[in-house]
Parts: structure tokens; sequence; C-alpha cells
């Protein structure tokens, strides 16, 4: 079966072009939305992934109708190779299951997809760290001063219970375990 998937950015957009362009290839069934790409929940794609069926063939117009990124795009037709099914962009003829040529281009994407994340993940880690070396402190601003911390200190020292350690200070249960537990204090 031949299943369309359309999806335009707002609800200002129509979809009428691409149901066109979709029903004009053959599809039996055209799932359609209208939600950004960058929602991750898109209710109707997830429901034709469920649906999609071993000899299925998704067509989409565009492979931005589908996907965002490489990496969204190769997570797709993961999902729909697993189900035995093949994909299709009218736009991109390159981007085609239905044939080797295209699922070694989508191989190969899904390879520079995993360079980028991987590449963006280094940079990130090294900017932590240049960070850190240069004395930058990451999470939020402790709620506590450090001489608060002390006496907190001091109060569990004495067997005081952290609940009325808590209100004494107005801060949460949590605070106050977190300072208990930065100190090994049992």
């Amino acid at each position: 079966m031949l299943i369309g998937y359309a999806r335009v950015s707002t609800t200002g957009q129509n979809l009428e072009s691409q149901v066109e362009h979709l029903q004009a290839e053959g599809c039996d069934k055209i799932f359609q939305e209208k939600l950004t790409g960058f929602d991750r929940r898109r209710p109707q794609l997830e429901k034709m992934l469920k649906q999609i069926e071993p000899g299925d063939v998704l067509l989409v117009t565009s492979l931005d109708r589908l996907a965002r990124s490489t990496h969204d795009l190769f997570v797709i037709t993961q999902k729909i190779e697993a189900a035995d099914a093949s994909f299709r962009s009218i736009r991109e003829p390159w981007a085609d299951t239905t044939s080797s040529m295209g699922k070694f281009l989508l191989t190969v994407f899904a390879g520079l997809s995993e360079l980028e994340r991987n590449l963006i993940n280094e940079r990130t880690t090294e900017g932590r760290a240049s960070a850190k070396k240069r004395g930058v402190k990451f999470g939020r601003k402790s709620k506590l001063t450090s001489h608060q911390q002390d006496q907190v200190k001091a109060m569990l020292r004495e067997g005081q219970a952290i609940r009325a350690i808590a209100r004494h200070f107005n801060v949460g249960v949590a605070t106050i375990d977190r300072v208990k537990r930065s100190t090994q204090l049992s």
C-alpha cells in the first residue's frame, strides 16, 4: 500500500497542495498534520508508523515535511525499515529506500548525522571542561550561603531534625538533605 504523510507547520498553512501531490502519486491513505516539525509529539505520524505494514511505502512530498534534521529522518526511516516497509520523497528522488541506491544514500546520511551528534557532544564536553577550569559554576545557585551550610552541618551533628532545620532556614527539606549528603553525615 502507498501511504502518504503531509504536514504543515501552522494552522494558517494549507495541506491541499501536498495532499493533491500525494493523491496524484496514487496514495491509498494519507495522514495529515498541522504541527511544527520541532514538536516531538506528532500524533498522525506516530499513528502512521504503528499502522505501517510489510511492503508498504511511505511517501512524502518533501523531506522537511517528515523530519527537521538528518537524525530525525534516520530515526523515522529506521522505524519504517523495522516494519519491513519503504520510504520515498517526491522532491528528493535520492531519498528512496525502494532502491538500493536510495538505501545507500540514507545510510550515508545516517552516518553523517551520527558524526554531527558526536562532534556536538565533543564540543559541548570540551566547552564545559574549559569553563570549569575558568571557575564557571554550573547549575542553580545554592539557597544557602557557605556560612549557613556550616550552621546546617553543626545542627545536623547536634541531632536536630532535618525538617526543623529546613524551617529554620526557610528552605526545602531536599536542600538540607543535599548539605547532609555532601558532608557524609548519617
